[in-house]
């Protein structure tokens, strides 16, 4: 080999190596395998024990290399260990295998084969080829750790065991290791083996601050409180000044309800950082399970005053406010520590979103939806806040925003049902029906797979059609409502009464107004369209019935001017004038108003 190619070999060699040992080895020549007769295995477990066998004999054959056999090795060995590093491992496990063909008896060869089975999944192989790095280099603390790994991924946890014990046996300056012992006697859940190793950790390290934690950890999980507590005390006697120490001792105690001790410890955090918001939250805590509200909230809003205190602790607070309101007893609070998120959070548009939510549960909807504006303003991607937005606009009946939120909220989500239904419904409170069936239309095509959805689309669209007299589009809309939901007080409503308005199909249109008032007796516009209904049927004592029990639940200009209408056909005009002029001075009545009241006469 010449000089400079050997040397830079070396160097990769050094490079690469997972640990010390690719020395080529002379030994003295194998030992005579003894001879074995296996009785009645199967074919399976032939193959297996051929290859097993196979495997040792080959870790046994030392022989010396020829020089070219060992520049070949070493280079189908370079080039594996770079296709691992590659995670080309089918490419790996071929050059690999080559230098093991050369050299079996070598540690390093059986380590990366080992590794590439592990990471390639073929844990079977990785073990046989562990183990043998293991027998052939029993110093390197490395081939040990590799095995560990590959039994722990098969969950043969005793196997790992046994690793770790013999490492920590054989290997010098490995008692380190007995972390990772001890850890996997936790996962086994061998909790008296766990605390036992950690015991012989401490005797050759001395006390330390993960070993006092996870020994807490586990009598936690033991149940053994009073140990835990004073591992606690420990990590808080050797670290003074360490708050989260402290503060993690004192969330024990109020979790286990020693709400003295928690005090206590708490108090001694913000002695130490007068500041912590953690500590405020855990005083808080114990106050209210203490029923001392006021003071648990004072501490509570003194932590949110805290920019350290992070904006999503703060929001999952807030949270669990918002599931107890409305409250009168919490709605205050509430909306405070939702003011202070703000003001502590300018920037973040959760807390403006939080605090959005908090006043619409607690029945604000102009402060919500002034909150949720503001969340936009800082963050327009998210659909709920939009979609909050101009449900308060309908709400509200301020068709100007409405339009306005909707038309915006469009630009960004284009494909959302729900928005093209509120800009429909927006136009149509403008008294522009074309517009609203325009996108009401749209809307229903991109509900399709909605069926509530889809049904509150068509009662709109019945609405709408009705305005721009379709009347069969909307009959059909109506209907198809109906056919999902058959009590649909909406469409039962309006399509009845606009039926009764038509005087078109007036037996169906009463079997639907009726089946309304017999679910709600006391609604007085679903009284009002039974009782228009009967009217239009001539049956104007049913009609007086229905429309007096509304009059006692509602004085709405319409039902007044009904009232007048009927008792007019009834033969009492003085009455249905007398009905007819308070119908006006409410305002709301039809326009015939006052040429009924002027003429004392009926006009339809």
């Amino acid at each position: 080999m010449p000089l400079f190619r050997a040397l830079l070999l070396s160097f990769l060699l050094s490079m690469l190596l997972a640990g010390p040992g690719y020395a080529q080895r002379k030994a003295a020549p194998p030992a005579r395998p003894a001879e074995a007769q296996p009785e009645k295995l199967s074919r399976k477990d032939r193959r297996e024990l051929a290859r097993r066998a196979a495997l040792t004999e080959a870790t046994r054959q030392q022989r010396v290399l020829t020089p070219k056999e060992r520049e070949m090795s070493e280079a189908y060995f370079v080039d594996g260990v770079r296709y691992v590093l590659l995670e080309d491992y089918n490419k790996a496990l071929e050059r690999l295998l080559k230098a093991y063909a050369l050299n079996p008896a070598n540690a390093a060869v059986n380590y990366k084969i080992a590794e590439a089975n592990l990471l390639s999944g073929n844990l079977q192989d990785a073990t046989n080829f562990g183990r043998a790095a293991v027998k052939l280099d029993p110093q390197n603390p490395y081939y040990y750790l590799l095995l560990a790994q590959i039994y722990t991924s098969q969950k043969q946890y005793e196997e790992a065991t046994k690793v770790y014990t013999d490492l920590i046996g054989r290997v010098p300056n490995s008692n380190y290791y007995l972390f990772n012992l001890a850890d996997l006697y936790v996962a086994q859940g061998r909790f008296d083996e766990a605390l036992t190793t950690f015991g012989q950790a401490e005797q050759k390290f001395g006390p330390l601050d993960e070993i006092s934690f996870k020994k807490q950890q586990i009598y936690l999980r033991q149940n053994k409180l009073d140990q835990a507590l004073q591992e606690g005390e420990m990590l808080i006697k050797s670290n003074p000044d360490e708050p989260r120490y402290v503060l993690a001792q004192a969330q024990l105690y109020a979790t286990n309800r020693r709400f003295d001790d928690a005090l206590r410890v708490a108090n001694q955090a913000l002695r130490l950082d007068p500041e912590n918001p953690r500590a405020r939250m855990i005083l808080a805590d114990v106050y209210r399970l203490q029923n001392n509200r006021p003071e648990s909230e004072r501490q509570l809003k003194q932590a949110f005053e805290s920019p350290s205190l992070d904006i999503d602790d703060k929001v999952r607070i807030l949270i669990e406010y918002l599931k107890q309101l409305p409250s009168p007893d919490l709605n205050e609070t509430a909306r405070e520590l939702a003011a202070i998120t703000m003001r502590v959070h300018p920037r973040e548009a959760k807390a403006f979103s939080i605090a959005g939510d908090i006043e619409t549960v607690s029945g604000n909807r102009a402060a919500a939806r002034a909150n949720y504006l503001k969340a936009i303003r800082l963050d327009n991607s998210r659909y709920q806040i939009w979609q909050q937005v101009v449900l308060i606009d309908a709400e509200l009946s301020q068709t100007d925003s409405l339009l306005a939120h909707t038309a915006q909220a469009l630009e960004l989500f284009p494909n959302q049902a729900p928005l093209w239904f509120y800009n429909g419904v927006g136009y149509q409170m403008e008294k522009q029906p074309a517009k609203a069936a325009k996108s009401l239309e749209y809307g229903r095509k991109l509900a399709t797979d909605n069926p509530e959805l889809l049904a509150q689309f068509d009662t709109q669209l019945g609405d709408v059609y009705h305005e721009l007299k379709d009347y069969a589009k909307s009959d059909a809309a109506y209907e198809a409502a109906l056919t999902f939901d058959a009590n649909n007080a909406q469409a039962l409503n309006n399509y009845s009464y606009f039926l009764s308005i038509r005087r078109e199909k007036l037996d169906k249109a009463k079997e639907m107004a009726g089946k309304l008032v017999k679910q709600f007796p006391e609604n007085p516009t679903y009284l009002d369209t039974y009782a228009w209904v009967l009217y239009q049927l001539k049956d104007y004592a049913g009609a007086r019935r229905a429309l007096e029990t509304a009059l006692r639940h509602s004085s709405e200009a319409t039902i007044v001017e009904h009232y007048g209408d009927v008792l007019f056909q009834l033969g009492d005009k003085e009455r249905a004038v007398t009905e007819w002029q308070r119908a006006d001075q409410k305002g709301g009545a039809s326009a015939l108003i006052n040429r009924k009241i002027k003429d004392k006469k009926l006009y339809e």
